[in-house]
């Protein structure tokens, strides 16, 4: 599907306004523009405003959902899977720039804790691109989501964090070479 082509929603969508994080409703029927479509989720142009779709609602656009990564893990002996826990945060994406939030630069840390500790859980420490974007709290919720399904898992802690203060320094070569910052 190209993305420049007009789609018409066949159902009420529930999305929310980039970059303010504002949740609105994107009537049934409307005429929307796709600008990106990645990790699961849409970013869509509705009447000159940018607003992201969860994967959920991605039949009203009359698409269908990307391959589950859950779908493919394994028990991995009782251990959670640090291949996959990278693999999802890798199939994060800021809804404004085509890049996974790994690659851009925005994963500060991630661990798995030890399984002989008892609980297995995994901590991630992550920031944004500027501190005031409304999109945080949604780019937070959605690591979390995600991670929380992994096998073996117990709990998850999302930590967003400013300091030190993102810069594009700290994107990988490929996604600065991507979005044009060599």
């Amino acid at each position: 599907m190209e993305q420049q082509e007009p789609i018409t929603t066949t159902r009420e969508i529930q999305a929310v306004l980039i970059p303010v994080g504002v949740p609105i409703n994107i009537p049934a029927e409307s005429v929307v523009y796709v600008t990106q479509a990645l990790g699961g989720t849409v970013t869509v142009n509705i009447n000159g405003n940018l607003a992201r779709v969860a994967g959920t609602d991605l039949d009203a656009l009359g698409m269908e959902p990307e391959e589950d990564l859950l779908a493919q893990a394994s028990d991995n002996g009782g251990k959670v899977d640090e291949e996959l826990v990278w693999a999802i945060l890798r199939s994060v994406y800021d809804p404004e720039i085509p890049v996974n939030i790994v690659d851009l630069g925005l994963i500060y840390s991630c661990s798995v804790s030890d399984p002989d500790e008892g609980q297995q859980k995994v901590d991630v420490s992550m920031t944004l691109t500027a501190p005031g974007c409304g999109m945080g709290e949604f780019l937070v919720q959605d690591v979390q989501t995600r991670l929380q399904d992994i096998p073996n898992l117990e709990d998850v802690n999302v930590e967003l964090v400013f300091d030190p203060p993102w810069n594009p320094e700290m994107m990988s070569e490929a996604a600065r070479l991507q979005v044009g910052f060599y």
